[in-house]
């Protein structure tokens, strides 16, 4: 899946690793696991909501938290591409999420980590499996709206047009499955 095995993985020119907050923030993972367990509490259906959020942030840019900027200046948001345009939701969970990570650990905390450790945990919730979400990651200052479109799977692709779009961020069937879910 999206997830990786390495305890150190290299991104964007630096290395990924799950203590990575560890002296800046050391409640942060306890933190984004709070928010995500009230808000399944509301709304079960929002776990799978989340996990959808980082596949679709993961398939554009990589795992940068680009789709969770708004259209503005020189952006042009990722949320009303083909894929995303009236399903993605859960942006208040995350925004809920950074509201207390900022609280806690002002300008610390990147919304690319947040939301992966917020699938982790989404996941979990829900009765999947747990792994070490490797953090560092950098946030994007940029969205990409035909990368939105082109490289997530849409509603009205075919199979094989899905599969290929998989197999491009170094998926397979199995992984497919688990995130395609079942509304």
């Amino acid at each position: 899946m999206i997830v990786g095995s390495d305890t150190m993985k290299e991104s964007q020119g630096g290395y990924l690793y799950p203590q990575y907050y560890d002296h800046s923030c050391p409640k942060a993972q306890e933190i984004v696991k709070s928010v995500v367990c009230e808000a399944v509490a509301r709304e079960a259906r929002i776990a799978a909501s989340i996990l959808r959020l980082h596949f679709h942030d993961c398939f554009v840019q990589g795992c940068d938290a680009s789709i969770l900027l708004d259209s503005s200046g020189s952006i042009v948001s990722e949320k009303g591409s083909n894929p995303n345009r009236n399903s993605a939701r859960g942006f208040e969970v995350l925004d809920e999420i950074k509201s207390a990570l900022e609280k806690e650990c002002p300008n610390t905390v990147s919304c690319a980590d947040l939301l992966a450790i917020a699938a982790r945990d989404s996941t979990v919730l829900s009765g999947g499996p747990s792994w070490e979400v490797p953090l560092g990651r950098k946030d994007s200052r940029g969205a990409s709206l035909s990368g939105s479109n082109n490289n997530i799977p849409a509603p009205n692709n075919t199979f094989q047009t899905i599969l290929t779009k998989f197999k491009r961020q170094g998926l397979n069937v199995v992984d497919l499955v688990a995130l395609s879910g079942k509304d």
